[in-house]
């Protein structure tokens, strides 16, 4: 299936802003999504990964009053200087083992199938994390982003790092983590939101540094659209899943990743549709 670039771009950042913060997976999203539209391979990599960056800025925005007061706050504000080294510590699992793997991942894991069992993988993390949750809420401890520790920090970077692997979702990963290591289910998505500023800025600023040589001039309208698109539909989606987490559990997101797992593998397996 083949659609004007514009298009196309328009699609993708529709996709990036609707997963990036749900524990849905958005690379994973994106890889399937591309192999539908025809648009795979190394550009299509970059393009997928640039993108992101519209995606947090709508976080930015959403936050922009917390980052000020941290940015004014930082050589005099104990609370601004712990919020930052806790975003430092959790940043860096993911940079160091991405760094030395991502070559690998990329070549072996970007890919639906391998994406799709991922996210059937996940979606049982997130049924027995919540189940913990319902049954033990004792093991809250955290109820707010302010109140943590660099070591709960450090632990949340860990399981960042498990999102290397596509079809993971780097969202899931640091909401559910966060809320197995004692934060809240509200304090544990503010800090997912708040650590995908570092994360995603660094990566799209890498992979664009990195592979910009694929890149001509027509690329650039393409990144445009996908770009703004993506910070639209994250800007929306980002105040509402802090309206929903206030009042519900991820269940139904796990259910949807086994189905949208389940989905990818038989259609592969019964030779349906063709998997680039």
């Amino acid at each position: 299936m083949y659609l004007p670039d514009l298009l196309t771009a328009a699609i993708l950042g529709v996709v990036e802003g609707l997963t990036e913060f749900l524990p849905v997976s958005s690379t994973g999203h994106l890889i399937v999504a591309g192999s539908l539209l025809g648009y795979t391979g190394d550009k299509a990599k970059l393009f997928e990964i640039v993108i992101q960056a519209g995606a947090i800025l709508a976080v930015c925005w959403e936050y922009r009053a917390k980052l000020y007061a941290v940015a004014g706050g930082i050589f005099s504000d104990r609370s601004a200087q712990r919020f930052v080294l806790n975003l430092f510590v959790a940043f860096l699992p993911a940079a160091v083992l991405g760094l030395a793997f991502s070559k690998m991942i990329k070549a072996n894991l970007f890919a639906p199938v391998p994406v799709a069992s991922a996210f059937i993988v996940g979606a049982l993390v997130i049924l027995w994390a919540e189940r913990r949750q319902r049954r033990n809420p004792a093991t809250v401890r955290i109820d707010s982003v302010d109140a943590m520790r660099w070591t709960d920090a450090l632990k949340i970077g860990f399981a960042q790092a498990l999102a290397l692997i596509p079809g993971t979702s780097r969202s899931g990963a640091t909401i559910i983590g966060g809320m197995l290591f004692g934060l809240s289910r509200k304090a544990a998505t503010e800090f997912s939101f708040f650590l995908a500023i570092p994360t995603l800025f660094a990566a799209t600023g890498y992979e664009f540094v990195k592979n910009r040589a694929l890149l001509a001039g027509g690329d650039l309208s393409m990144i445009a659209v996908g770009f703004a698109v993506a910070f639209v539909s994250a800007f929306f989606v980002v105040r509402w899943l802090l309206r929903y987490v206030a009042h519900h559990d991820f269940v139904p997101f796990a259910w949807y990743r086994i189905a949208f797992g389940v989905v990818i593998l038989a259609t592969s397996y019964f030779g349906l549709v063709h998997w680039d």
